[in-house]
């Protein structure tokens, strides 16, 4: 994601976490960087470029918060295998 700005780079997360459900954490593997860059991104500095935008992906975020334990459980029954 070089040669554009934090503001465009804050909009494009915010769309494609949107437009995919994705996590943070899937976001940041997708464009190549870090969890912290992208959480920082989409809560903090798209508040202040496109509130309304904000908004949107704060509801994605918090679904994905409140099913991460669903998630966490379904990984640890894969790694085992029982």
């Amino acid at each position: 994601m070089k040669g554009i700005s934090i503001e465009e780079r804050s909009v494009i997360l915010a769309q494609y976490i949107i437009q995919s459900k994705d996590t943070v954490r899937g976001a940041a593997k997708k464009f190549g960087i870090s969890k912290s860059t992208v959480h920082k991104d989409v809560s903090e500095r798209l508040k202040k470029i496109n509130p309304a935008l904000a908004k949107e992906v704060r509801v994605v975020l918090d679904e994905n918060k409140a099913e991460r334990h669903i998630r966490g459980g379904l990984a640890t029954k894969r790694k085992y295998g029982h």
